[in-house]
């Protein structure tokens, strides 16, 4: 919509007085002016345009604003001024520039294949006159992976491109090649990887305007990019290394997005081994007043330790969904587990944690798995010791024992959050892997590279990346079992 749009439009009276006004100016009589507007097209003859002319019959707003139109064309041609119009008169679609870059797309995208979208950046990239090529993040998060192929991958540590997805920040590269720039990648607050734009003019690099049209294009094609890949494997194939076991499948398959957050909460998570995970899984829900939270390690190593933890992920999203509180989600997954999978032999620890986003009362329980820890002002405070319970399965078994077999009622423990505090959850995959000498990477590992990124303040998911990747190097690249690591900070809208 044009400037003159958004004024205030003249009512019939008012616009046939200012009709009046510029017709004097545009020095033309009655009959001239009917000519000029049967020549646009109006339907009226010239006795009707005089009697309305002479404050008579009114005409039709469409036939007025033509009678404006061809007022205005005198005045332009004279004085610039212009009889304002009764109907909105709007732009034709735009050719070039931000709109038509994101039209562009948008209108690309509409039942195209995922594969068909990096050709679709690349036609929104010459609407704004730049060269737009997609990259994507490897499932290791190690790579940067051309979406269209026919170039090699960036290494994440190791590239301008790279530094611009690890720190969500726009970077530019002029000193070598053609100069280009680098946006992040994104569906909301998920990294899915850059949106390389290329440049003529080293200048462009400098332009605000340019950045913030580019910015707007990146933030659509990681919306499109995620909605494509519900119904296509042609990019989701492009970030695997290798081919993924069942179990693994279907885990990620169950998962959420690695990164999420609202105003006043924001979590990053990310499990490991990408291709041969099998019994981890987190989950989580956020709202405007509540963040719900969920960890699993099922038992075992092999596709039904992944069928156990898939099953207590969904008893878990039942219940929490059905409107359940964490008594009765642990009790649907205790049971679950128990009716599928026998009373002693599939187990699965976890924790189940929800936090009132306006006060920060946490509450949490534990069951068999290594309590959560609290980071406040960059430093590990404690651990959560309270909501101690068997693993989730077990008090299935125990509910049909005698009383004096059972095991104790479910307690909740609870935390009083402060702005700003960190939590972190994570399975024994983390602090138990080993190395070639069977040192665990240990808990006071743990906590010294958790305050070593704080003290760096690397955003959430770029801190779960690197724990990941330096869990593999405590053991030469090779786990021994899943390792999942959960980050999440309460930061309250003051």
């Amino acid at each position: 919509m044009t400037g003159d749009d958004r004024r205030p439009r003249p009512g019939a009276e008012e616009q046939r007085r200012l009709l009046a006004v510029g017709l004097s100016r545009a020095d033309l009589t009655a009959e001239q002016l009917w000519r000029r507007y049967f020549a646009l097209g109006g339907l009226e003859g010239p006795v009707e345009v005089r009697e309305h002319l002479d404050g008579g019959t009114p005409l039709p707003a469409a036939e007025t604003d033509l009678l404006a139109h061809a007022v205005n064309e005198r005045l332009d041609e004279i004085s610039g001024r212009r009889v304002p119009y009764r109907l909105a008169v709007r732009e034709p679609p735009p050719r070039s520039g931000p709109l038509a870059a994101l039209v562009e797309a948008l209108e690309g995208s509409h039942r195209a294949p995922p594969e068909r979208l990096p050709a679709v950046a690349e036609a929104a990239g010459r609407a704004l006159g730049v060269e737009v090529s997609v990259f994507l993040v490897d499932y290791d998060q190690e790579a940067l992976v051309p979406a269209a192929g026919g170039r090699e991958p960036l290494g994440i540590d190791s590239s301008a491109a790279g530094r611009a997805f690890s720190r969500v920040q726009v970077l530019t590269s002029g000193s070598s090649g053609a100069p280009r720039m680098w946006f992040p990648l994104l569906d909301g607050v998920e990294r899915l990887g850059v949106v390389e734009v290329a440049v003529d003019d080293p200048a462009d690099l400098d332009d605000p305007h340019l950045r913030d049209q580019c910015r707007w294009l990146s933030a659509l094609l990681g919306h499109l990019i995620t909605a494509t890949t519900r119904y296509g494997d042609g990019l989701d194939v492009l970030r695997r290394s290798t081919r993924r076991t069942a179990a693994a499948e279907l885990v990620w398959e169950l998962l959420p997005p690695l990164t999420a957050g609202t105003d006043a909460f924001v979590l990053a998570g990310l499990l490991e081994p990408a291709y041969e995970v099998g019994g981890d899984a987190f989950d989580y829900a956020l709202s405007g007043t509540t963040a719900h939270l969920a960890v699993f390690d099922a038992t075992g190593h092999s596709l039904f330790s992944g069928l156990v933890a898939a099953a207590a992920l969904s008893a878990y999203r039942a219940a929490r969904r059905g409107g359940e509180g964490l008594y009765h989600q642990a009790a649907a997954i205790d049971e679950t587990v128990g009716d599928l999978f026998g009373r002693t032999t599939r187990l699965v620890t976890g924790v189940l944690a929800e936090v009132d986003l306006a006060s920060g009362r946490m509450r949490y329980v534990t069951a068999g798995h290594p309590p959560p820890m609290l980071m406040r002002d960059g430093r590990v405070v404690r651990s959560l010791e309270g909501g101690r319970r068997p693993l989730f399965g077990i008090a299935a078994a125990a509910a049909s024992a005698p009383a004096a077999a059972r095991t104790e009622e479910l307690t909740v423990g609870e935390e009083v959050l402060q702005p700003g505090d960190w939590l972190v959850l994570h399975t024994d995959g983390i602090t138990e892997a080993r190395d070639a000498t069977g040192a665990f990477f240990g808990e006071e590992r743990l906590v010294e590279f958790l305050q070593r990124e704080a003290a760096a303040d690397a955003p959430p998911p770029e801190t779960v990346r690197r724990l990941v990747r330096a869990v593999l190097r405590h053991q030469d690249g090779v786990l021994q079992d899943d390792a999942t690591i959960v980050l999440a900070r309460w930061s309250p809208v003051p």
